[in-house]
């Protein structure tokens, strides 16, 4: 059975977490190991947490490569960083996966780009994936992206990984169908700083949304648990799908049932 063009995807860029420690050594070695000039820099944002007590960077992101055309947007390889700047008084969701981790650095996620957004979105809400955001448009970068639950199991701690899915370059017609579909959306460097906010939420309530409910994740478990990965073929892997359309199914119509747009 052929892939569906919006599940053939391509990796957009990487974010990286790392401790304070290691967020200006980190742009060293991007310029001297990885080769990086001034102009490789992509962004980098700041945000003054105490007032009067000066901006601190939040984060960068960095062009590590390009393909054959310089000028295609779409061939290149990019690492956004990111660190801890607030004070140590405040909650800091990206200094409790660090050092829940006892890690100086974790990969946060992955961004995954695929030629239909929509597309793809509808068919991993089917199947029972949460996402944390609707689909964004950020309107400097001319992209729209989306951001998923994280990836753990009950009884686990949050992994603090997650998937991002975007699309580049859409039509004015999608654009004009999304702004229809979603009441807000984060521009500029407030799609940034708005996943930022929404982590920060979910690890101060303690309720960090699954990238699949727990009850979906124990119903897979148990189709598959006893079994090896090389046995797991393709009548199992039915067996799980049509239970997480089902799922999915009923998540939509308990949602509509409660006046919940999809």
């Amino acid at each position: 059975m052929a892939r569906p063009p919006f599940l053939n995807f391509k990796v957009d860029h990487m974010t990286l977490l790392v401790q304070p420690q290691m967020y200006n050594v980190a742009y060293v070695v991007f310029r001297t190991i990885f080769g990086c000039s001034p102009e490789n820099m992509l962004y980098e944002k700041r945000k003054e947490w105490v007032a009067g007590q000066g901006e601190k960077s939040l984060t960068f992101a960095m062009q590590v490569g390009e393909g054959p055309d310089a000028n295609e947007k779409l061939s290149n390889t990019m690492i956004a960083v990111v660190q801890p700047t607030e004070p140590m008084s405040q909650s800091s969701h990206v200094r409790e996966m660090l050092d829940g981790h006892k890690a100086a650095a974790h990969w946060q996620h992955i961004a995954l780009r695929t030629p239909d957004l929509l597309s793809f979105h509808k068919h991993a809400e089917d199947r029972g994936v949460n996402f944390i955001t609707p689909i964004l448009r950020d309107e400097s970068e001319d992209v729209i992206q989306v951001f998923t639950g994280e990836w753990y199991y009950p009884g686990a701690t949050p992994s603090g990984m997650f998937f991002e899915y975007l699309q580049r370059n859409p039509s004015d017609e999608l654009i004009k169908k999304l702004e229809s579909r979603n009441r807000e959306s984060w521009f500029n460097d407030k799609t940034f700083l708005g996943l930022y906010g929404e982590k920060e939420t979910e690890y101060q309530k303690g309720q960090v949304t699954p990238f699949l409910d727990f009850e979906l994740f124990d119903e897979i478990t148990k189709v598959v648990k006893e079994k090896n990965v090389w046995e797991i073929d393709d009548n199992l892997i039915q067996k799980c799908e049509s239970i997480m359309l089902r799922y999915g199914s009923s998540r939509a119509s308990h949602s509509k049932g409660n006046g919940i747009s999809p």
